[in-house]
């Protein structure tokens, strides 16, 4: 799909959202060779600041990592991206990945070049709503919305399916009473700066469960905007999906500030699913946001060259809250400064040196935190 205005003239910031039964999630998923995403994060910026929780899966996605990225993330529809002619193959190829995942009433709307022949066939393998280039995006706006229904038990269907809709709706404070809850055996917090490399370290923490046979929930927070409502939830494309498939439970929320009312609940739904290991990583954290301690077992809390000076690290705050530290992009200059002035203050902390985007001391991290 592509937008025909710029952000900033197509919508203004606002609420449109605020009389629905919860805020809409839309998963925009690219598929195939397509290497291009100027588009795709236009619509996603236009479509936050309409009040909409969008949660970006990156780029060259299968139809399968797709159907298990709607799934665990349930959302209220797909909207699918082609611009590589490959939508008569790789569509309906999604739209039974859905069904095969156990979620095929989740609408899939699918814009870019497609052309005018190719309609009807798209539509009657199922797809909700075609958009060709040039659609405005108050239309893509309305699209969306007009997917949202209010959250019900999901009756059958695949456990992450059920999982994944009781995390909704604890989110959205309409869990039901008497709902199984159990507690994972280790919750472990990643916490610190914007930029960090948190999500990239979960990531690599998370393949690493893999390959080592363990099953592993994530549930990672984005902020959520205090005027429109809207959320850009990003965190999940750096997951490889098209190699861990699903043995990764992956969900992305938005909250306002500190806001982790919902988390007990959850914590507790995915101990019930039979998750031994649950990471949480928080929004990109300052100073004062330490509430996340009161939620896991042990805390991590990730710095890089460059966040300050030694006063800082002195300063009351976010470092009090560290089980352990991690020293990210070690490969950076400044690295051994941040080092030394890390050891002034752990008071015998773990000091971990990690490279995130390299994998490099990711198996000793994720050691130091569940063992």
């Amino acid at each position: 799909m592509r937008a025909t205005a710029e952000p900033t003239t197509a919508i203004p910031k606002q609420d449109r959202c605020a009389d629905l039964p919860h805020r809409p999630r839309v998963m925009l998923g690219k598929m195939g060779l397509d290497g291009h995403d100027r588009g795709v994060k236009l619509i996603a910026r236009v479509m936050r600041d309409a009040g909409i929780h969008v949660v970006y899966s990156g780029l060259w996605q299968t139809p399968r990592s797709l159907a298990i990225g709607a799934r665990d993330e349930d959302v209220d529809c797909v909207a699918a991206s082609m611009m590589s002619n490959s939508h008569l193959v790789l569509v309906p190829r999604l739209l039974a990945e859905l069904k095969a995942v156990g979620r095929p009433d989740i609408p899939v709307n699918v814009g870019g070049i497609i052309p005018q022949s190719d309609v009807q066939a798209l539509l009657d393998a199922g797809v909700a709503r075609i958009y060709h280039t040039g659609t405005g995006m108050d239309e893509i706006v309305d699209s969306v919305r007009a997917c949202v229904r209010p959250y019900a038990p999901l009756a059958g269907g695949a456990p992450e399916a059920i999982l994944a809709r009781q995390i909704s709706m604890a989110h959205a404070g309409t869990l039901p009473a008497g709902t199984a809850m159990k507690r994972p055996t280790r919750v472990v917090g990643i916490t610190g700066s914007p930029g960090a490399g948190k999500s990239t370290l979960v990531a690599a923490m998370a393949n690493e469960a893999v390959r080592r046979g363990q099953r592993i929930a994530v549930v990672a927070f984005d902020p959520m905007s205090p005027i429109t409502g809207g959320a850009l939830l990003g965190d999940r494309l750096r997951v490889d999906f098209n190699a861990v498939d699903d043995k990764v439970f992956y969900r992305s929320l938005a909250i306002v500030g500190e806001d982790y009312r919902s988390l007990p609940d959850i914590v507790g739904l995915i101990g019930a699913a039979g998750f031994d290991t649950l990471i949480i990583e928080t929004v990109g954290a300052g100073q004062n946001d330490v509430a996340i301690r009161q939620h896991v077992d042990r805390t991590a809390v990730v710095v890089v060259p460059g966040m300050g000076d030694s006063v800082q690290m002195d300063k009351a705050g976010i470092l009090e809250i560290a089980d352990l530290f991690v020293a990210n992009k070690a490969d950076h200059a400044g690295e051994a400064k941040l080092v030394r002035e890390l050891l002034d203050v752990a008071a015998g902390r773990p000091i971990l040196e990690t490279v995130a985007t390299e994998g490099k001391g990711v198996l000793e991290l994720l050691d130091a935190l569940t063992r």
